[in-house]
């Protein structure tokens, strides 16, 4: 059972045959060898961005047919039944589901707090809607490993849910744009779809997710292409080495300019822990700009107020900087 599972894992996830066949065109078409810099960076781009891509197609195909059952009406509704931190746990699960980027939850926040909902709950579901995906799971174990993808799944959702529980217990209503608040929520009709009707919204899902985040991947997996080929694994180690104390802050403090979807920034973290780089460093680095990405703030200043805006950031900001060091330190674990 266990050489199954390796075996389909190698074969689907991590898709060694398309490494064989990418490997079989470079040294035939381009006639280079992938062992030296210049065939290794462009066989490493190829590869990774077919394997993206493809599981990316399957994958928010797959997440949005279930996604079809959650329309926003119904999780209002499904979030309004619960109260305190199992309302905070609902609301960062439901928010694995929805595989929308920050800028795009940030509309999906003002309609659940013009709706009533804590807003504690909403800041949890706003962080793990972009931070974590079912999506994710399944790259991060194609990428790296079955457990360094499940433990970043239940990081990300202790996160959302310790950062939403603060905000709730602190009372922070009041630093909320009082438009919010006015802004008046239509009660909709949930309207049962047919398989036929979910699967074309699966399909436009798949065409609008990839059509939002291909440049990123390109530029990722471009970036990893040349960090795993071109700059020494030394130089590297004397930077971000996970015997350096400021590598998982240095990581955090770069990501946060940046505005990449996971998908983006997986590429990146792979080539990173290829040279020697902690996996809690590169885990922090994908966290801070997914989760705190300049434009992203940007937006969701014009919704909350400065004060609520910076606790926000300060909570989320030591949470990825704990989980950093934590997974530095227990990496072995997981690698």
């Amino acid at each position: 059972m266990l050489i199954v599972f390796q075996w389909l894992n190698n074969q689907l996830l991590k898709m060694q045959w398309l490494y064989d066949l990418v490997k079989v065109f470079v040294e035939n078409v381009f006639k280079l060898d992938i062992n030296t810099r210049i065939g290794g960076s462009i066989h490493f781009f190829i590869y990774d961005v077919i394997k993206i891509f493809i599981l990316l197609s399957v994958l928010i195909f797959a997440v949005s047919y279930i996604q079809s059952f959650f329309p926003p009406e119904r999780t209002k509704k499904i979030l309004g039944n619960y109260k305190g931190i199992t309302a905070n746990i609902l609301g960062a699960l439901l928010g694995t589901v929805t595989p929308f980027c920050s800028c795009s939850s940030i509309p999906l926040f003002i309609g659940f707090t013009s709706a009533g909902l804590p807003i504690g709950v909403t800041f949890s579901f706003l962080i793990s809607s972009p931070l974590v995906d079912l999506a994710s799971v399944i790259l991060l174990a194609s990428i790296f490993n079955w457990k360094t993808s499940i433990a970043y799944v239940v990081v990300g959702i202790i996160l959302a849910v310790v950062a939403g529980t603060i905000i709730s217990k602190l009372g922070l209503e009041k630093y909320v744009e009082s438009f919010v608040y006015d802004t008046k929520v239509a009660e909709v009709d949930e309207q049962e779809l047919t398989t036929r009707e979910r699967i074309n919204f699966a399909k436009d899902q798949v065409l609008d997710i990839i059509k939002r985040v291909w440049l990123y991947i390109i530029i990722g997996v471009g970036i990893g292409a040349g960090i795993h080929n071109w700059i020494p694994q030394n130089m590297i180690e004397a930077v971000l080495g996970q015997d350096k104390w400021y590598s998982v802050l240095l990581a955090t403090i770069v990501g946060i300019p940046m505005y990449a979807d996971i998908f983006g920034t997986l590429p990146i973290a792979q080539a990173l822990v290829t040279k020697g780089v902690g996996i809690g460093t590169a885990l922090a680095f994908m966290m801070s700009v997914t989760a705190l990405s300049l434009p992203s703030m940007i937006m969701l200043k014009r919704v909350v107020k400065p004060k609520l805006l910076g606790i926000f950031i300060g909570i989320v900001t030591v949470g990825i900087l704990l989980i950093g060091y934590l997974f530095n330190a227990f990496g072995y674990l997981f690698i």
